[in-house]
């Protein structure tokens, strides 16, 4: 029997030994500390060719890109995960399942509008849909959730109606495409989606506070695992946008703003690339003039849902067979939204 545990915990990244023993856990090591790995990589690279690279314009412009996405996204995600602790360790297992819809394709929509509720960033969403799964709620209601948070709640819409005064239609138009994207999403896992795309620990469901543990303890190693595990892929995702918006010419920007099609395909892939904050994208989009109104909601649309860090997060909370998957499918369906959307009321 014991030989039995020990090989069900290698199985399960946990060495167990037996009783009366010191317990022994072997961690993998996480994006926290490929982060790290990385950035003491190029810090002594630098240090052997010189500090002279520090004040080249490039370097510069990366360093601050790098770190404003950081900053920007990192309060959001302290808030996330701090909600997913306390999810996991104080709110009931069955609340969700009760309180949503027992028919998945009605959960699907009510998840996608609850998303509205939440003033975060697509960096919060993700280990808030997480901790939703692993209550019980249905993964296509969850990443509803998780796709609608980040584009339609108040901070957004907000933000978007600031930076397009006077053009209440883009701030509906964004809230639609949005709604319907998350909710298109959620019935297509219901319909196409299998649960082996997702990581193994999601399938093997938490049920909440677990008895003879004190459930401050339980929020604070929830915690702790989340910001640690999402932090460390949001290090990885800002230094690829950064590298983008310094390896990108402007003048590439200006090269497609001329065809429709072109500048919708293309504002989209930028904002899959750029990987801005939700709350700061309409500021973006709106400083693009030279591109069309339908192609300045595919970026405000698909930002949120799909960019190289969200990616990366996706990645490593429910494992890169679902990253691919699904984050190419919501770009398409974003792009679609957003035209259809765009061409009614912009």
């Amino acid at each position: 029997m014991e030989k039995a545990d020990e090989l069900v915990g290698v199985a399960e990244g946990v060495t167990v030994v037996p009783a009366g023993s010191p317990s022994v856990r072997r961690v993998r090591p996480g994006p926290l500390g490929a982060a790290l790995v990385i950035t003491l990589g190029a810090v002594a690279v630098l240090a052997l060719a010189g500090t002279g690279w520090l004040d080249q314009p490039a370097v510069q412009a990366w360093r601050t890109v790098c770190l404003a996405i950081t900053v920007q996204a990192l309060p959001f995600l302290l808030l996330a995960t701090a909600l997913s602790g306390a999810i996991n360790a104080f709110v009931p297992a069955d609340l969700f399942t009760k309180v949503l819809p027992k028919r998945p394709a009605l959960a699907v929509p009510v998840a996608g509008a609850a998303g509205a509720v939440l003033p975060g960033c697509e960096c919060a969403s993700v280990p808030v849909a997480h901790s939703l799964i692993r209550r019980g709620v249905t993964p296509a209601a969850a990443f509803a959730f998780l796709l609608s948070a980040p584009a339609i709640n108040p901070v957004v819409l907000t933000a978007t109606a600031v930076a397009f005064p006077g053009n209440p239609a883009m701030v509906a138009a964004r809230l639609l495409a949005s709604l319907a994207t998350a909710a298109v999403m959620g019935w297509l896992w219901l319909w196409l989606g299998r649960e082996k795309w997702l990581r193994p620990v999601l399938r093997n469901r938490h049920t909440g506070h677990r008895h003879g543990r004190s459930r401050l303890h339980e929020f604070r190693v929830g915690f702790q695992h989340d910001f640690l595990h999402a932090g460390g892929f949001l290090v990885l995702g800002a230094m690829a946008a950064a590298t983008f918006n310094v390896a990108v010419p402007r003048s590439v920007l200006d090269a497609f703003s001329g065809s429709p099609w072109l500048s919708v395909l293309f504002l989209a892939g930028l904002a899959v690339l750029l990987a801005v904050c939700s709350e700061a994208d309409a500021f973006v989009a709106a400083s693009l003039t030279g591109f069309s109104p339908a192609a300045r909601l595919a970026f405000m649309v698909v930002g949120p849902m799909v960019d190289l860090k969200l990616i990366a997060l996706q990645a490593g909370t429910f494992g890169r067979a679902f990253a691919w998957r699904f984050s190419t499918a919501t770009t398409l369906v974003a792009v679609a939204a957003s035209v259809l959307t765009g061409g009614a009321l912009l």
